[in-house]
């Protein structure tokens, strides 16, 4: 179903799987902690961003998650990290997440363009019925995304997930089906 080595690019944004290579980066790029309120992890902490490169690079040898870093093309530069995860081969579903920006690379469209290669990589290549996203209900920059992207928003599950500092979520969930990806990548004007 998926190809563990893939790359995926546009116009600006190149999405190739995570190494090793890229933790300096990474740091460099995670040092805010505001920036992890609504992630599951601190990475602002060395010990956090460590144990989720550690537990992403395990997880793309073990071929369930396929975890990019995400490269600004202008710049050359690792910008952030997103995923595809919580693959089910049997029920074609897969699920985008685990995203991330460097404070400085937020509100330039970078995002935008990395979720349309992922969504369009799902429905046109990896042949998938659902593609879901799920982020925590308090995060209203994300939530407001994903509606204007043309996600459907399905439901929340209440204290779902644990995230930074003890705090739980309630998570909303979100989709996009086959039937759904033409009009969305019309409306969109993507691709």
């Amino acid at each position: 179903m998926i190809d563990f080595n893939r790359i995926l690019q546009a116009e600006d944004v190149l999405l190739r799987p995570i190494s090793r290579e890229d933790a300096a980066s990474f740091k460099a790029l995670t040092r805010e902690e505001p920036m992890w309120t609504y992630f599951t992890s601190d990475l602002s902490l060395e010990n956090e961003l460590d144990e989720w490169i550690n537990s992403a690079l395990k997880q793309l040898e073990e071929q369930s998650r396929l975890a990019f870093s995400i490269i600004d093309k202008s710049i050359g530069k690792i910008v952030g990290s997103t995923s595809f995860g919580n693959i089910s081969r049997r029920d074609q579903r897969i699920e985008i997440g685990w995203t991330w920006l460097g404070q400085e690379y937020l509100g330039q469209g970078l995002n935008d363009q990395a979720k349309y290669l992922m969504i369009k990589h799902c429905f046109e290549d990896l042949d998938v019925e659902r593609v879901e996203f799920k982020t925590d209900v308090l995060n209203a920059p994300a939530r407001r995304a994903l509606t204007r992207i043309g996600m459907v928003e399905e439901g929340i599950l209440r204290s779902h997930t644990l995230m930074t500092h003890g705090r739980r979520r309630d998570t909303v969930f979100y989709s996009l089906l086959r039937a759904e990806w033409a009009a969305i990548k019309i409306r969109n004007a993507w691709g």
